[in-house]
């Protein structure tokens, strides 16, 4: 099975951090929490070895953010500011922000910093 290599035992072992096969066949995923002495966070239990790996890789950025070792470093794009790889229906898509620039030149700058000097001298 991808994302898993047998042991000499017959076992076997993920690749994954995080990562570890149940008999049923499916993998389950946990993270040490380091602030409340090591103790393991279940992340749950998944169909494939990449889905644990992934919950781990969330879990992972959350508590240690940019210094996490991750199993999947290149979408660590999918961690920052809540983003996630997989979609959800109750989530809204997210709609692009727009910023507007407008140019000013050297006289109408001018202006504006003449005008707001007066102001505030009047107050």
């Amino acid at each position: 099975m991808e994302g898993c290599r047998c042991l000499d035992d017959g076992s076997e072992e993920t690749k994954y951090r995080g990562v570890r096969r149940r008999p049923s066949g499916k993998f389950a995923a946990e993270i040490r929490d380091s602030r409340r002495q090591s103790a393991r966070m279940w992340l749950g239990t998944f169909d494939t070895a990449e889905e644990a790996a992934r919950a781990y890789d969330r879990a992972a950025y959350i508590m240690r953010g940019h210094l996490a070792v991750l199993n999947f470093p290149g979408e660590t794009h999918n961690y920052v500011r809540g983003g996630s790889s997989s979609s959800s229906s109750s989530q809204q898509p997210r709609q692009p922000q727009v910023i507007e620039l407008e140019y000013l030149d050297d006289k109408v700058l001018q202006d504006l910093l003449i005008k707001d000097g007066k102001e505030k001298k009047k107050s």
